[in-house]
């Protein structure tokens, strides 16, 4: 039989750019702001200036800007695929001990002890370094480790545990009862990880010093970048077959397994990425802020990380981002003004939020936009 030739032939969607017009402008907005703007008003206009950028701006944002790409991770794998973490903090903590005991190695000599080996250590009277420090003298292998301990972590806990396909609540549950076991290992001395304190008084970075108004900027510039990028690789990534089937396993698991697709290798895969990005985040964190110790594994901390993507929008990327901003904005502000109203402020945020804005906030601007544009078209209707 042939098929007639005149006949409608089915053209099928081309792939989606990775962003709009609108959304490329924005995006190369926000470099230039984070790579030349942000640099000229800290670096070169006068302290006394109403345009200058202080110190302590450029710490705070990139502080923030590390919790954004932590907020990027978890909607990842809450918004597109269904899983709610709360103990991602146990990931973005491993990061930032990773780089942390990298930059007490670059101490060197120049502790209070004068010894080589970090101060706590000598207080301890530890003689060497235990096995897991070996490789922390190398600046290459830190970079290998922020991503492959975290990812490691969460490939062997998410395997057994997608593999008895645990889900909703339990799934919560049994995440942050591992980010406190972890917590409380970290706590004690015989694990050289410096106890309660962790890592503190560092001084230099690739042999350059920490604190100079120079590296600071370059840490920001930095920060800000990874997550410029992270987003565009969680954009490509949602808009990608991989991405369909995510939220496919999302909204019908069941139907997925139905189609044949396994839906274990999909869940576990964007459970690993979303744990190596959070612990890039916590190697950027630690150098700005100075510090890292077992409190950054607090439930506190998780459940914060699933409030800024509740607050900005799940299943939008952009949204966690726009959270992660606000609320820990609203956090420094509030921790000055009103420290003792900061915590029902948290909680009353994210009922609020729950109750009259589901789609977070950047589900009610889009909705808005929707809505004017709407009303034009009604109009000449009639």
């Amino acid at each position: 039989m042939q098929l007639n030739s005149s006949s409608p032939s089915l053209v099928l969607p081309g792939p989606k750019p990775l962003l709009t017009r609108t959304g490329w402008s924005v995006f190369l907005a926000a470099l230039v702001v984070i790579c030349a703007v942000a640099p000229l008003l800290n670096l070169w206009v006068p302290a006394g200036s109403a345009f200058h950028m202080s110190d302590y701006a450029v710490s705070l944002i990139g502080k923030i800007m590390c919790y954004a790409i932590c907020a990027l991770a978890m909607d990842l794998i809450w918004g597109y695929a269904g899983i709610l973490s709360l103990g991602h903090g146990l990931f973005f903590a491993l990061g930032g001990y990773v780089m942390g005991m990298y930059l007490m190695r670059q101490i060197g000599a120049d502790g209070n002890s004068g010894s080589a080996l970090p101060d706590f250590m000598v207080f301890l009277d530890w003689k060497e370094l235990p096995w897991h420090w070996q490789l922390s003298d190398s600046f290459v292998a830190t970079l290998f480790l922020i991503v492959a301990v975290p990812g490691f972590v969460a490939f062997v806990f998410g395997y057994f545990a997608f593999r008895s396909r645990i889900k909703g609540v339990y799934f919560s549950i049994i995440t942050q009862a591992l980010t406190y076991a972890a917590m409380l290992l970290f706590f004690r001395n015989e694990t050289g990880l410096g106890g309660n304190n962790g890592f503190t008084d560092f001084k230099r970075i690739l042999g350059v010093a920490i604190a100079t108004p120079e590296m600071r900027m370059f840490l920001f510039v930095l920060t800000g970048c990874v997550l410029l990028g992270c987003y565009l690789f969680a954009r490509w990534l949602v808009q990608s077959k991989f991405g369909r089937v995510l939220q496919a396993i999302r909204d019908a698991e069941t139907r997925v397994m139905f189609s044949g697709y396994s839906p274990l290798p999909y869940k576990l895969t964007i459970w690993c990425i979303s744990a190596m990005m959070c612990g890039i985040a916590g190697a950027l964190y630690v150098p700005q802020v100075g510090i890292i110790n077992p409190g950054e594994m607090s439930a506190a901390n998780s459940i914060e990380m699933a409030v800024w993507a509740a607050v900005g929008g799940r299943a939008s990327l952009i949204g966690p981002i726009v959270g992660a901003f606000i609320v820990n904005g609203a956090k420094s502000w509030l921790t000055v003004s009103a420290p003792e109203f900061w915590l029902y402020f948290l909680g009353a945020l994210f009922i609020a939020v729950t109750l009259f804005l589901p789609q977070g906030v950047v589900g009610w601007v889009r909705q808005l936009r929707l809505g004017r544009r709407a009303k034009p078209e009604e109009g000449g209707g009639q």
